[in-house]
């Protein structure tokens, strides 16, 4: 089943289960899928995913800024959205998985150091896409490339 039917099922569920804030959540999901169709640009598993994450690191920026201003209604509104929204987010991987993958690319390179980053982080991102925050995975092999 593709992910914009998926989402206009679910659409249709909260509908009968009134559930408003869900729902809202996932009109905003179809509309940027809809959208990223209508872009011209090719629509794969892994271009729906990229958006569902960047909905999500939204979500989540939002409601730092709002708990920063003490507005915790608002915070818990996106945080809510944020994890309806990681529903149809593949597993994150854990720090230990993710270091098990680095390691195996490590390992596959010969003579790494720091300086071939780089190339490390380009073959992680290409294993980890769509399971691994780019931030926790840069650290670690910051880590895994100094030790």
């Amino acid at each position: 089943m593709a992910l914009v039917d998926q989402i206009s099922a679910d659409i249709k569920s909260a509908m009968l289960a009134r559930e408003k804030e869900k729902l809202e959540t996932l009109r905003a999901i179809k509309s940027a899928l809809l959208l990223l169709q209508t872009s011209g640009e090719a629509v794969t598993p892994e271009t729906e995913i990229k958006t569902l994450q960047k909905l999500q690191r939204q979500r989540t920026e939002a409601a730092t800024i709002y708990t920063s201003q003490n507005r915790q209604d608002l915070a818990d509104k996106e945080l809510y959205e944020s994890t309806v929204i990681a529903k149809y987010l593949p597993r994150q991987l854990s720090e230990e998985e993710i270091t098990e993958v680095i390691s195996s690319i490590v390992s596959k390179i010969d003579g790494v150091t720091i300086k071939d980053m780089g190339k490390v982080m380009a073959e992680a991102t290409k294993q980890l896409a769509g399971r691994a925050d780019g931030k926790t995975v840069s650290t670690l092999v910051k880590q895994l490339l100094t030790a």
